[in-house]
């Protein structure tokens, strides 16, 4: 099988829509009237098993309870692999996603796949992260090195089956150049509103400590593969326990815009660090604020096992602060969450953006958002919706604009997701299974390729008039 670009992907095929209709109506209209109208109802109706389901599913998904994995054979699951396997290289693509109804009558019916999506993708070797989406249907993922120092590239575009290094082998695959003269651990990844392609290179590789001149900002004219912009992060921005993992561009601010990025640390000091992209400069800030750090005592459950980082034992879950990001349409506000919490912050970006105002002030501009469940990566449509991968329930939700969710992808082969990006028409997401690796599993790696790169379609907002005429 091979890769397909966006114009020559099959449509998606709703999963058992014998059961739930039109995804979205059903479980929309049962959740957000539950919400807004207490226990009185859906206007005397009583819901259905399915309908029942999905709300108790969507509460779930948002206050962190556990929906464990179903146990083998109950769930319609991709045919086996062969026991030899492709090397990165190879990339298979595109399969139908959604299950088949796991439970009876009187079973949990929050257990079962829900939504549509499309397997885009397979990867073997590296596990991928980062993804952008060009209008062409051009596919660009990120690589990263920094859990397992792979040979592999580290920056690729999907072509006729194959992860092509890009921009150049040179600068994509491992050389011995400086590393502020080639990309070492591409992470998160974002397209700015000229089209042009922005990574954040975290610069860490497995086992080594993080080089000078390593982390850095690089964007790419996508058409050629040029170089446009390389910041290089340097102290104080830039802590020796680093990560910077993803970023989003803001090109209504500054000269040449501003890059704003988060660190969610390999240790303990996360922070936000806002790069203005023509002079370079670069600040961290928010840095003790609790819309940073990752929660203390934070549990979460992932693959049906409770797991909580406890200092001085071996780690068993990463604990992580400020992680998924992303602006609205008019790049006026920045929404970002820990990844060890469940809440989502914002912050206007005409504060953000200057560098004149103090920590102290933007600390009391953050706004708390509220609970959006455990997320990695974050997305914005152009309807200003935002999307939040879910990895403790395998999910993918939608926080429409009047604050209410919807349930987008819920399956168990949607595990660990975490680089997420909207096009007009789709969402794409990376599914990198970061939670099975050896780090977190003494000493095991526990990951099964191939990983997916997966999306599903945005549905366009409908409209009513009362009074317009038939």
């Amino acid at each position: 099988m091979t890769s397909r670009p966006l114009s020559g992907c099959p449509p998606v095929i709703p999963s058992h829509a014998e059961s739930f209709g039109p995804f979205g109506c059903d479980a929309r209209n049962a959740a957000v009237a539950r919400q807004r109208q207490g226990a009185g109802g859906l206007h005397g109706q009583a819901e259905s098993q399915q309908q029942l389901g999905r709300r108790r599913l969507l509460s779930s998904l948002l206050l962190g309870g556990s929906i464990v994995p179903v146990a083998a054979g109950l769930l319609r699951v991709p045919e086996a692999r062969a026991a030899q396997q492709p090397a990165q290289g190879t990339v298979q693509g595109a399969a139908q996603g959604g299950g088949t109804p796991t439970t009876g009558v009187n079973g949990d019916q929050g257990y079962e796949s829900a939504g549509s999506f499309e397997i885009v993708a397979d990867f073997y070797g590296p596990g991928p992260s980062g993804v952008v989406v060009t209008e062409e249907g051009r596919i660009f993922v990120g690589f990263p090195r920094h859990a397992v120092n792979h040979k592999g590239a580290t920056l690729g575009e999907l072509v006729q089956g194959r992860v092509v290094p890009w921009p150049t082998a040179a600068l994509s695959l491992p050389s011995s150049a400086a590393p502020a003269d080639r990309l070492m651990s591409i992470h998160g990844m974002t397209m700015d509103t000229q089209g042009r392609i922005w990574a954040i290179d975290d610069g860490k590789l497995a086992g080594q400590p993080l080089q000078p001149g390593a982390a850095k900002l690089v964007c790419f004219e996508p058409s050629t593969g040029r170089l446009v912009h390389k910041i290089v992060l340097k102290a104080p921005a830039l802590l020796p326990d680093s990560h910077m993992n993803d970023l989003r561009v803001d090109l209504t601010h500054g000269q040449a815009g501003t890059a704003y990025v988060t660190d969610s640390s390999f240790g303990h000091s996360p922070a936000l660090v806002v790069v203005d992209i023509a002079s370079g400069q670069q600040r961290r800030v928010l840095a003790t604020h609790p819309s940073t750090q990752a929660e203390p005592g934070f549990m979460a459950v992932v693959e049906g096992v409770p797991l909580v980082y406890t200092p001085g034992k071996p780690p068993r879950f990463v604990v992580g602060g400020a992680d998924g990001i992303t602006l609205s349409p008019k790049s006026d506000r920045l929404f970002y969450a820990p990844l060890t919490s469940r809440r989502l912050y914002s912050l206007p970006t005409a504060l953000l953006a200057d560098p004149t105002v103090t920590d102290a002030a933007l600390a009391a501009a953050v706004k708390d958002e509220g609970e959006k469940g455990t997320a990695d990566g974050l997305a914005t449509d152009a309807q200003g919706r935002i999307y939040t991968t879910n990895f403790e329930q395998d999910s993918i939700l939608r926080r429409n604009t009047d604050g209410f969710f919807d349930l987008m992808v819920h399956d168990p082969r949607v595990l660990s997701p975490d680089g997420i990006f909207c096009t007009k028409t789709h969402v794409y997401c990376t599914l990198g299974q970061w939670n099975r690796l050896a780090s977190f599993n003494g000493g095991q790696d526990k990951r099964k390729p191939p990983y997916h790169l997966i999306r599903f379609p945005i549905e366009p907002v409908a409209t009513y008039n009362a009074e317009e005429k038939i």
